[in-house]
């Protein structure tokens, strides 16, 4: 109890210190929520590293299984996570895969039989929330191979897998997933790696713990002033990069208190953009493949708008930001896009506290979501 009350009063001092514009650096606001992220790095590597056998082997597996197609099963953090599965999946290894709804098993009963011999990818930190169970163990009656990528070992959605792949971040005491949500990217790339034989994506995986560590020392702070008092926002990323704008949004909704949408950097031109105002924030993820073809003119119209455009991304692309966040150009596509939501990570912590919040303990929210 008495450092649970050190801990809130720890918050309270940087929330004053961050509402009056005294000047804090973001990697010295100490919360669960931060330290925790701050683990990533060496969590990762350590996973790689124990999961190789597993994986090479998960990865024959699935290759000699030639599915028509894939599936994800997940929700909140590990949905993101399971789009930037399907990225993986379609870019790399040619398999279409599509989300599978976690009602249509778990409430409705409804999994085709067309998933009989099709990879479903369920993912979840906790590995306890009663629908993907259900939805799971119908699939598994359907015929699916259920592929398991959980960072509680113990849980029965773990029990469930034909393939079990753990992501082994730890306990994550934060109500926020940090760690646990890079974990489970790196643990996607790892097993795509090797389903797809990708030999550029097999040789950035030695790549990504000293990615997040260099993405974990970078100062985000200057976006801190626009968003502190912002009412809503559009989150922008493309390819690889926009399941990390939807886990952006969903931190920014959870920590912050900030109604914030993700989108595409081409669909956005179809009808969101209209709802920018003038001094209006956008937040933007520039991805480092082909798919950043059209970034710059978007921005540029942004920019027009009279939008402080706030951008990570490579400097061509994103020359018509209004403030322009620090990221490394020279990583694989992929690395590249997961270290950018370890740089956000501390943005996001940093912007929770100015706003009144406690990042760790967001309301209404628990670390277990057990939707049915």
């Amino acid at each position: 109890m008495r450092y649970a009350a050190l801990h809130n009063n720890h918050y309270d001092t940087i929330a004053c210190y961050l509402a009056a514009g005294i000047k804090t650096t973001m990697s010295t606001v100490s919360t669960l929520m931060l330290s925790e992220a701050l683990e990533a790095p060496e969590i990762c590597e350590a996973q790689l590293r124990s999961n190789a056998d597993l994986v090479r082997e998960a990865g024959q597996r699935l290759r000699k299984l030639a599915p028509p197609f894939a599936a994800t099963l997940a929700r909140g953090s590990s949905d993101q996570a399971a789009a930037f599965a399907k990225h993986l999946l379609e870019v790399y290894a040619g398999v279409p895969t599509l989300s599978h709804s976690p009602s249509i098993g778990s409430l409705y009963r409804r999994t085709s039989a067309s998933f009989r011999d099709v990879p479903l990818i369920a993912i979840s930190q906790s590995g306890r929330s009663p629908d993907l169970i259900a939805a799971a163990e119908d699939a598994k009656r359907m015929g699916a191979l259920v592929v398991v990528i959980v960072n509680d070992e113990e849980s029965p959605l773990a029990a469930l897998g034909d393939i079990t792949i753990p992501v082994r971040a730890g306990r994550e005491s934060s109500v926020a997933a940090t760690k646990s949500f890079v974990a489970t990217l790196v643990a996607l790339t790892h097993l795509v790696a090797e389903w797809s034989e990708d030999d550029g994506l097999r040789q950035a995986l030695p790549t990504i713990a000293p990615a997040l560590r260099a993405a974990g020392a970078q100062d985000w702070s200057n976006a801190l002033p626009h968003l502190r008092d912002a009412n809503d926002l559009l989150v922008l990323g493309r390819g690889p990069t926009l399941p990390i704008a939807g886990e952006a949004a969903l931190k920014l909704k959870e920590t912050a208190g900030l109604y914030a949408e993700a989108f595409s950097v081409a669909e956005v031109a179809h009808g969101p953009m209209t709802l920018v105002k003038n001094g209006d924030p956008v937040l933007v993820f520039g991805p480092a493949d082909v798919s950043s073809e059209g970034l710059k003119e978007r921005l540029e119209d942004f920019a027009a708008r009279g939008a402080t455009v706030i951008a990570a991304g490579a400097a061509g692309d994103i020359g018509a930001a209004s403030i322009v966040l620090p990221m490394e150009s020279s990583r694989h596509p992929i690395v590249q896009a997961i270290g950018a939501i370890q740089s956000f990570y501390a943005l996001a912590n940093a912007l929770s506290l100015a706003r009144g919040r406690n990042p760790d303990s967001p309301p209404h929210l628990a670390k277990v979501t057990k939707t049915l």
